[in-house]
């Protein structure tokens, strides 16, 4: 069976607080932020919605490109989120 790990971004609102992270769960790990099972940054901040994702077969790819995301400019993270995502929908209810 073929796996897959997954870079992703939380948002708390549209234009919101934004949060970047890598899983191969996506659906467990989204489940876990929306119900503050992880401590820090998500639940203090409350940002719970899936506002993008990405699919990588490797885990050293999906790592590297949570690096990467992690250092771009806010505005740029934006323009990605809304290329796929205009309306900034919770796309949680999409992949469970």
């Amino acid at each position: 069976m073929e796996r897959y790990y997954y870079t992703y971004i939380l948002a708390s609102k549209r234009n919101g607080t934004l949060y970047v992270g890598v899983t191969s769960n996506l659906v467990k790990r989204v489940w876990q932020h929306k119900h503050d099972l992880v401590e820090g940054f998500t639940s203090r901040y409350r940002v719970h919605s899936l506002v993008y994702f990405e699919q990588h077969r490797d885990i050293e790819a999906a790592i590297r490109r949570e690096k990467r995301l992690k250092e771009w400019q806010r505005q740029w993270k934006i323009d990605l989120i809304e290329s796929d995502n205009p309306d900034w929908k919770d796309l949680y209810d999409d992949i469970v």
